[in-house]
Formats: structure tokens, C-alpha cells, sequence
């Protein structure tokens, strides 16, 4: 019960800072998107003192590793669909890992436009530490939740994720039908969503 009092209070305490003014024309405290950044924003691997402990690297660097350790060998292209991050940036960060000697390019019997990359020994043992840190994190994280809850939530999150997908492609669609300006970005975002919906 205490712990029940504890999270309302600490709800009460977050939502006071929400003051909207007659203008407004969104509260920010309820919008869905605004809510998910958040939340995203807190679990940053850059704000987390012990992952920092562990390894300097970037932000992205770090996201790329972590990808790679629990799927590689893997290639850039696959990389950028699972973390939903730009080619650019993942081919640069999965460049920076090579050059510090955390990634190699996997030897393979297949010739194929974009090389798989595994990590290396070095990066392999950055990326167990800090894996288990994730673990642990991540059931610290979910403790107040019900397993209902949680899957739930993981079922909620991959539909509001699909559903991001269609929104923003369907937008980059709109645009490039009126014959306005898109980015590489964008018809990044397109390409994700036709191999998302391919038929099998």
C-alpha cells in the first residue's frame, strides 16, 4: 500500500509542473508521443553512471553494440531496421567500433552487397557486462508491474510501433505525391515499412 501511495504522490508531484495556459492547444502530459520520448529520454544509455563505467562510447556506438552482440554477424542495413536509427549514422558507428577493435567484418561464404559485422573478443566482453547491467535494469524497471502488465506493454509498445511506421510513411508518401522535398531519412522510413508488410 505504501509503495501504492508513494507512486500516486510521485504522479501528483510530475503532473503539477504541467501548467497549461489558455492557449495551449496540447497537453503534453497525456500525449502519447510526448510520453514515449520521455520515457526514452530516462532510459538513455548515456544517463546510465554504470554503463558509463563501463565503456566511453557513444551513445550510438553503444545501441550498434549491443545490436550486433545479440544478433550478429549482422549487416548495417538490418541494424538500421531494428533500432529504427538513419543508414548514415549506423554505418559511421558501426566504422567507429571497428577502428577501436570492438567489431570485425564477419568472414562469410555469401558475397553480398553489405558485409555482416560480428564483434570481437574485446567487444564481446564490453558487451556481457553491459548486457547483464540491462537485465538488471530492466526488472528493476518493470518491479511495479504485473506480469500482465508487462506483456501488455510489450504488446502495446510493437503496435504503437507499427502503427508509427504507417503514419510516417504514409506522410513521406503524401508529400513526394505533391511534389514536395523529402530527405534520404525519410524514404529510409518507406523502404522499413514495404519489408515490414512484404508478403512471405
Amino acid at each position: 500500500m505504501s509503495s501504492e501511495i508513494s507512486n500516486k504522490n510521485a504522479l501528483k508531484n510530475r503532473l503539477a509542473s504541467f501548467t497549461q495556459n489558455k492557449q495551449s492547444k496540447l497537453a503534453l502530459e497525456t500525449h502519447i508521443p510526448f510520453q514515449v520520448a520521455v520515457v526514452s529520454n530516462l532510459l538513455s544509455i548515456s544517463r546510465d553512471p554504470i554503463i558509463r563505467d563501463l565503456t566511453d562510447l557513444d551513445t550510438r556506438e553503444l545501441r550498434i553494440m549491443v545490436n550486433i552482440g545479440s544478433y550478429g554477424p549482422i549487416t548495417a542495413s538490418d541494424i538500421a531496421y531494428q533500432t529504427r536509427l538513419d543508414p548514415y549514422s549506423t554505418t559511421r558507428a558501426i566504422t567507429a567500433l571497428i577502428k577501436r577493435g570492438l567489431a570485425q567484418y564477419a568472414q562469410t561464404q555469401t558475397q553480398t552487397r553489405s558485409k555482416p559485422v560480428e564483434l570481437t573478443k574485446l567487444g564481446n566482453e564490453i558487451y556481457c557486462k553491459v548486457a547483464t547491467h540491462l537485465k538488471k535494469r530492466e526488472e528493476k524497471l518493470l518491479e511495479t508491474l504485473s506480469d500482465t502488465e508487462q506483456s501488455m506493454l510489450s504488446t502495446l509498445l510493437q503496435k504503437l510501433e507499427l502503427n508509427a511506421e504507417d503514419v510516417l510513411a504514409n506522410e513521406v508518401k503524401h508529400c513526394e505525391s505533391n511534389e514536395q522535398a523529402v530527405t534520404r531519412d525519410h524514404k529510409e522510413i518507406v523502404r522499413w515499412h514495404s519489408r515490414t508488410h512484404k508478403k512471405n
